[in-house]
């Protein structure tokens, strides 16, 4: 007698050979139509192909964004076909569905937020395969559209999500993690036009600012610094505008409190980073204003431990000598001369 699960697996292999050799019909007549829009039902069988065998979801990963222009109506049938693709176990079926997720915004702009965002979340993908995949489909939407792409990764950047989620890496570190490694070092080739685009970027960064750690913080204003907008022949209100930044930061309308650890580091890391701008002509009456009014008032009473002086020692930037936290404030206190703010044109 013959086994009957070879027969059941017969069937299966011809019912799945059945299928792909369908799909490619579809995909042939597609490609060949002069009025691609009359094969409704063409493309509808590409859509459903994304719940068929491996092999097809394969081919429909491609088929379904490359004929996706040509049928408006069938837009979200498709898309979230699609989406679910990118979720299959199989790997080589979801590498390949993420290659393709540029190619909906290739003839439909309309549609570059939604698939950064997606594709955002998928930089949480284990495999290296696939997080390449994924990295290298959102710097395909970077070139097509950069302003639309940066506004949607930067919307992770603001995101709280991470606040309640523990050491563990989040959309918001990866994302970030994205930017830095990928976005910022292409800044010459991707932001333009320039002028237009630095100061996208830069209102993108500002706004991203309310809960960053230290070190975000260093890395967006050593960003900053590197533009055009705020290089050696930028105007003094742009100057101003970074010092600004850093005033926003240090949180200079709080109270000073001597037992207030991560304040103190906060203030100092800001006006490490902001006495560049001072010699570039920034006015620093605001961060000597509150030397004066809050923290020389009070000085006394703050006894660093060696701990906290080598913490806070190692918040200063480079150029700053400090052997301890007491040395840095009143060296940040008295060695700067009065800048008022510069006048506006």
């Amino acid at each position: 007698m013959s086994d009957p699960s070879a027969a059941v697996t017969g069937d299966g292999v011809d019912e799945d050979s059945s299928d792909l050799d369908q799909l490619y019909e579809f995909g042939e007549r597609l490609n060949e139509a002069k009025d691609k829009s009359q094969n409704v039902d063409d493309y509808k069988g590409v859509i459903r192909a994304a719940k068929g065998s491996i092999k097809a979801k394969q081919l429909a990963a491609q088929l379904i964004p490359r004929f996706f222009k040509f049928f408006p109506e069938l837009s979200d049938e498709a898309v979230y076909a699609h989406l679910d693709l990118c979720e299959e176990e199989e790997l080589g079926v979801r590498v390949q569905a993420i290659r393709g997720l540029p190619l909906f915004c290739k003839d439909n702009p309309e549609y570059v937020a939604k698939i950064v965002d997606i594709l955002a979340q998928l930089l949480m993908a284990d495999e290296n395969v696939e997080r390449d995949a994924v990295q290298k489909a959102l710097m395909s939407l970077l070139r097509q559209d950069v302003g639309e792409s940066l506004s949607a990764l930067f919307k992770h950047v603001s995101s709280q999500a991470s606040v309640d989620e523990g050491p563990e890496d989040t959309i918001r570190d990866m994302v970030l993690a994205f930017i830095k490694d990928k976005v910022f070092p292409l800044k010459a080739e991707l932001l333009k036009p320039q002028e237009q685009m630095e100061r996208h970027i830069t209102d993108l960064i500002k706004k991203s600012l309310q809960d960053v750690t230290s070190e975000e913080f260093k890395m967006f204003m050593q960003f900053l610094k590197s533009l055009s907008i705020f290089g050696d022949k930028a105007p003094a209100k742009h100057i101003q505008e970074l010092v600004k930044i850093t005033e926003e930061q240090a949180d200079l309308d709080a109270q000073f409190n001597v037992s207030d650890i991560e304040h103190i580091e906060r203030f100092l890391t800001c006006i490490s980073l902001a006495i560049p701008c001072f010699m570039r002509g920034g006015s620093n009456s605001n961060f000597l204003t509150y030397v004066a009014k809050h923290i020389l008032p009070v000085f006394d009473k703050f006894v660093p431990t060696e701990k906290d002086d080598k913490k806070f020692a190692g918040t200063s930037a480079d150029s700053v000598p400090a052997k301890h936290s007491r040395s840095l404030l009143r060296g940040f206190s008295f060695s700067m001369p009065y800048r008022s703010s510069p006048s506006t044109p």
